[in-house]
């Protein structure tokens, strides 16, 4: 404590603080000592119930987050005496953790004077998808009419696109809702999640294999770097880098090193990680393991997204049989929980929030294979991309490669959402086309609906026209039309929707979600949001702050939200006309 130590013969349920005795001169040439504690006084009731709580490794600074978890998830919601008590008990400024708790959208911070919440939270997306399947009709009508007992909230995409509208009580989420069913409290009919192979059964159908040769010498790390290059697999979180130089590059760093596998797919109209965890989690945690032995990483850091609490529970018990069974060997595997920040699925902030920070993404150079997690080199890899490595091993390369239309190499999870007869994941050939990736893949565009436009690539790869829809979607194919494929999360929109408001939609999202560190885009994302919601569009105000914002931001965010607006402009204009009148 900066103004003494704790009082431990104190009774009074707050810890004073008692005042540092003077030095040899007295007092002079030093403030008088004040008779009263200064700064936040600590609850020691409080302690005591954060201490409960926290049974372990209390002082290890990466750890705030989840011991904010920990006291969100038992009382509902975090008051300020256990911020207070958590800063004590953890050593860290009051200001430290106030900042990071406040940071993160699932962390419902009271202020002193704030009466505990209603004991049930309901949270509705309002999200592109679910915007286009009713939800500001659902929330409209709850806003009007709140209903007793319960708290509506608006929050983000949750990664269920395919099920759109939806809603979570707390966690748990309610597939195609109504506000009916939100009301009265059901009745609900929630998906279940798919089966998936057991260790054991993974094991007998040749899982691991490829591992146990890596580490016994039949397979060499140079060997497995050679067929990654030859598969042509890339990063499928969204940049494309190819996996097998990424690897090579933290391969030849100093040790220790360290690997986080980003499973936090917070671009809305993503939801293809969630299904790849669902339906086989030791084909990722092979890759995964493959690639930190051949890498050197000791730890393994993966980073979930909070919205999906099945899944920790999954990853945990599946992790703890591959513990009992030695398979894990040397290395440590850490399960780390996201808190509800879209800008944590960019690598460098995503690896500030494992440290337990704010997730703000950091300058470049040092780029993340160099100085990443904890200072350490680190290897950054995605679901999707660790999931193909045993297949490419086993198989071959070439056949993964030959997975391709047109030339492009590989498969490809493809979340679709929207206008369509048949949503959800679609493992199709990289460089398919939108137009046939609806009609091979989708059973079509929704009964009544036209084809009018698509997002290729999510919230921040555009809009574009159907005239546009016979282009492959692959890394690279789209920028000539200044958009892109990132994670693969193609958005259909038909000739019911206006794209003027869906990019108003991507755009109120993004100011949401700026994590605030650059003015370009903290301010940006706030003014285009302003300025798009006029019914006549500033068209020259708009592309002079769209090209501030791309050359100005830190980061992908601010980067790449003017795609949606300058998208419209250039391919809808009569959209924004339609919506002056």
């Amino acid at each position: 404590m900066p103004n003494g130590t704790p009082d431990p013969d104190n009774a009074s349920g707050k810890a004073v603080i008692t005042p540092r005795r003077p030095g040899r001169d007295g007092d002079k040439g030093r403030r008088k000592a004040s008779a009263f504690a200064k700064g936040r006084l600590v609850d020691e009731r409080a302690i005591a119930e954060v201490d409960w709580l926290l049974t372990d490794r209390l002082n290890h600074r990466d750890l705030l987050i989840e011991h904010l978890h920990a006291i969100q998830d038992h009382y509902g919601h975090i008051s300020v005496r256990h911020l207070a008590a958590l800063a004590h008990l953890m050593r860290l400024p009051m200001a430290e953790v106030y900042e990071v708790a406040t940071f993160y959208a699932h962390f419902d911070v009271l202020r002193e004077d704030d009466d505990i919440p209603e004991q049930l939270t309901i949270r509705v997306c309002d999200s592109l998808t679910c915007g286009l399947m009713g939800a500001e009709a659902i929330i409209a009508e709850l806003e009007a009419n709140p209903p007793p007992g319960k708290r509506i909230l608006r929050a983000p995409c949750m990664g269920a696109c395919d099920r759109a509208p939806v809603a979570a009580y707390n966690h748990v989420q309610i597939p195609r809702c109504t506000a009916s069913m939100i009301r009265e409290g059901g009745p609900f009919v929630l998906d279940e999640a798919p089966p998936y192979d057991s260790l054991d059964a993974y094991i007998a159908g040749g899982g691991y294999e490829e591992l146990t040769d890596l580490r016994e010498g039949r397979l060499t790390p140079e060997a497995i770097i050679g067929q990654l290059k030859q598969s042509g697999l890339r990063g499928l979180g969204g940049a494309g880098f190819p996996t097998d130089r990424k690897w090579a590059l933290v391969r030849s760093q100093p040790g220790p090193k360290f690997m986080a596998v980003n499973a936090d797919e917070g671009e809305p109209g993503t939801f293809k990680d969630r299904f790849y965890m669902e339906s086989d989690p030791h084909r990722l945690f092979e890759g995964m393991l493959i690639g930190a032995t051949v890498t050197g990483c000791q730890d393994i850091y993966l980073y979930l997204r909070d919205e999906y609490p099945h899944l920790r529970a999954v990853l945990a018990a599946e992790l703890h049989h591959l513990r009992e069974a030695g398979l894990l060997g040397d290395i440590q595997v850490h399960v780390r929980r996201g808190a509800g920040a879209y800008i944590c699925g960019e690598e460098s902030a995503m690896i500030e929030s494992i440290e337990g920070k704010r997730g703000l993404p950091r300058h470049r150079p040092p780029y993340v294979a160099e100085k990443g997690l904890f200072g350490r080199p680190t290897l950054v890899n995605n679901v999707e991309t660790l999931f193909w490595v045993r297949d490419i091993l086993q198989d071959g390369p070439d056949w993964f490669a030959g997975l391709g239309r047109r030339g492009h190499k590989g498969i490809r999870a493809f979340s679709v959402s929207g206008r369509v007869r048949e949503p959800g994941v679609k493992l199709a050939p990289a460089g398919i086309t939108a137009r046939e990736l609806i009609e091979e893949f989708c059973g079509g565009m929704a009964e009544g609906h036209t084809f009018k436009a698509y997002l290729p690539g999510g919230a921040s790869g555009g809009i574009l026209p159907a005239s546009l829809a016979d282009i492959p979607l692959d890394f690279g194919t789209l920028v000539e039309h200044d958009s892109f494929v990132g994670s693969h999360a193609v958005i259909i929109l038909s000739d019911r929707d206006n794209t003027a408001d869906a990019a108003l939609n991507l755009m109120r999202f993004f100011a949401e979600e700026s994590c605030g560190q650059c003015t370009p885009c903290r301010l940006g994302t706030e003014k285009a949001a302003q300025l798009m919601a006029q019914p006549d569009w500033d068209e020259p105000l708009l592309r002079d702050l769209a090209r501030a914002m791309a050359d100005a931001s830190i980061c992908g965010l601010g980067q790449a939200a003017p795609n949606p607006m300058l998208s419209v402009l250039t391919h809808f204009p009569e959209d924004v006309a339609a919506r002056d009148s």
